[in-house]
């Protein structure tokens, strides 16, 4: 399983949220470039980050932010936030980034997810929130009548190799993974899981990896101090 550490950008900001309500936003980083140099030192491979202003209204204002770390750390990074055309997925891989989020055009515009798949892959990831177990679009600010497996098996099957699932209860809450959530989604369908939202401790890392899951994304628990982000790659490595 591997661990992808966090970084998400609003007004150009390292912040984060609680339960994705933007009213909750602070800053938890002066410069996200030291804080993914912190994250590589530690060991990670990857980097999961999003961009929060594009989540709600579909521009990309942050995206020298993304691209600055793709190309200037030896990070792999994974961006969502607001990507809900073709064009904006192919100048993110274009400029490095190494796998790209489709988050609310999973729901209002499959189509988008199958060109996309067909045209770049496994470079693809699909993010799937729920409330209550039903999906929620725009930047967690509309609920849809969606449920999450079944979005989770409509994605698999038009090819998504990434599903990246959040229980928005959870998010930032550092209450504990919903274990029984992600062990629907892994065993639903086909696709790697990343689990996301409300990892606390070691404990949530090792629920994660005996679910078999693909990764697990750390965020709150990192910059709080709750999870040494060394430790819990190196569990993972071993």
């Amino acid at each position: 399983m591997i661990i992808l550490p966090a970084i998400d950008i609003k007004d150009g900001n390292c912040v984060r949220l609680v339960k994705g309500d933007y009213a909750t936003a602070h800053k938890v980083a002066d410069s996200y470039m030291d804080t993914a140099l912190s994250f590589e030192r530690a060991g990670s491979k990857w980097i999961h980050m999003v961009d929060l202003d594009g989540a709600k209204d579909a521009t990309q204002q942050n995206k020298d932010v993304f691209i600055d770390v793709a190309k200037n750390t030896g990070l792999k990074v994974e961006v969502g936030g607001g990507i809900r055309s073709l064009d904006t997925v192919e100048m993110y891989l274009k400029e490095g980034i190494s796998r790209v989020i489709i988050g609310s055009a999973a729901v209002k515009d499959p189509e988008l997810v199958k060109m996309a798949v067909k045209e770049y892959g496994d470079r693809i990831a699909v993010g799937i929130d729920a409330k209550n177990g039903y999906v929620a679009t725009e930047g967690w600010l509309e609920t849809s009548d969606v449920y999450f497996t079944e979005l989770a098996v409509k994605m698999s099957d038009v090819g998504v190799k990434y599903i990246i699932f959040t229980d928005i209860s959870k998010d930032g809450t550092l209450s504990g993974v919903n274990a029984k959530q992600l062990d629907e989604i892994n065993k639903c369908c086909k696709a790697n899981i990343i689990a996301s939202g409300g990892v606390h401790t070691m404990a949530d890392i090792r629920i994660c990896s005996k679910l078999g899951l693909y990764g697990t994304i750390c965020g709150k628990s990192i910059y709080q101090g709750t999870l040494d982000l060394k430790e819990a790659i190196d569990y993972t490595n071993n």
